[in-house]
């Protein structure tokens, strides 16, 4: 098993059409197990958000890492560093309203873009739970957005 920071270097080395493809492949799996197969990479836990296309109008999933903060979920829309955002972030900011799922749970959230000094804080407790995200900023010139999925009441 290679560690957090190795694993960065891994996922920055391929490309990010294979990283897609890896993500797609991922979904199936992650919802026929309950999160069991592909609910972790390394230390870290894996969700699956799914997000309203901006262009399509159509649910889009990704499996995102993520980091529990409090009754919020942090998500980082690092794409391993590539040029690129990714999808599932450019989506969240044309519109907020999207659903995780933890495992077997299905939870309604909407995200919103931390800022600031809450931005540096969850960025710094992202990196320190899961190494590599530092790594990920250094190779891209794009700004790297930090989301607050916060819990709603929609089901």
């Amino acid at each position: 098993m290679i560690g957090d920071r190795g694993y960065s270097r891994f996922s920055s080395a391929i490309p990010a059409s294979a990283l897609r493809t890896i993500g797609k492949l991922n979904v199936p799996l992650y919802r026929v197990s309950g999160g069991r197969i592909g609910g972790r990479l390394n230390n870290a836990p894996i969700l699956l958000l799914t997000t309203t296309g901006r262009k399509s109008g159509e649910p889009r999933t990704a499996p995102v890492l993520y980091l529990r903060h409090g009754k919020n979920l942090i998500v980082i829309g690092s794409n391993a560093g590539n040029t690129r955002t990714p999808a599932w972030s450019l989506n969240l900011q044309a519109n907020p309203d999207a659903t995780v799922e933890v495992g077997r749970a299905k939870h309604a959230v909407r995200a919103r873009v931390a800022e600031g000094q809450e931005r540096a804080e969850l960025w710094r407790a992202m990196n320190e739970a899961y190494a590599g995200f530092d790594d990920y900023a250094v190779k891209t010139s794009r700004d790297i957005r930090v989301f607050v999925l916060e819990p709603t009441a929609r089901s």
